[in-house]
């Protein structure tokens, strides 16, 4: 919708809301948010380590099964049912020719369990396997 004043003036009010401003700060908040999702989604799972005296750094960027309290198992921060461990592990280790695996257990959760997840990653093809704690202050 264009508005003119006056009689044909040389230089005529237009009044257009010009688009492209928002489309463009749209866009960079929709990327800015996919960008930090899936970080804010994994560091909602509360897992509290065990603490240990002695630990070492993980290698490299490891497939990680983390176990809550509820003793609810996740892949990569991806919830999965204990039936499904074994195929979505085999998905994950298949697609990484060095595959190290880092179990995150809560510290309540029975050793039965961390047991299960490690012996479904050895089963599929992991080449290393770690359990994941929390360093002590000395």
């Amino acid at each position: 919708m264009k508005v003119s004043i006056g009689p044909r003036d040389k230089f005529p009010l237009m009044a257009d809301i010009n688009m492209i401003p928002l489309i463009d700060v749209a866009l960079v908040l929709l990327i800015i948010f996919m960008v930090l999702t899936p970080y804010l989604v994994s560091s909602q799972i509360k897992i509290n380590l065990p603490k240990t005296v002695s630990s070492v750094p993980a290698d490299s960027d490891p497939i990680k099964i983390q176990i809550t309290a509820q003793r609810t198992f996740y892949v990569n921060g991806q919830a999965t049912l204990a039936e499904d461990l074994g195929s979505i592990l085999k998905s994950q280790i298949q697609s990484k020719t060095d595959a190290v695996v880092l179990v995150e257990a809560d510290a309540s959760v029975p050793f039965e369990f961390v047991v299960k997840a490690m012996d479904q990653a050895k089963e599929q093809g992991a080449q290393k396997l770690g359990v994941a704690v929390n360093a002590e202050k000395k």
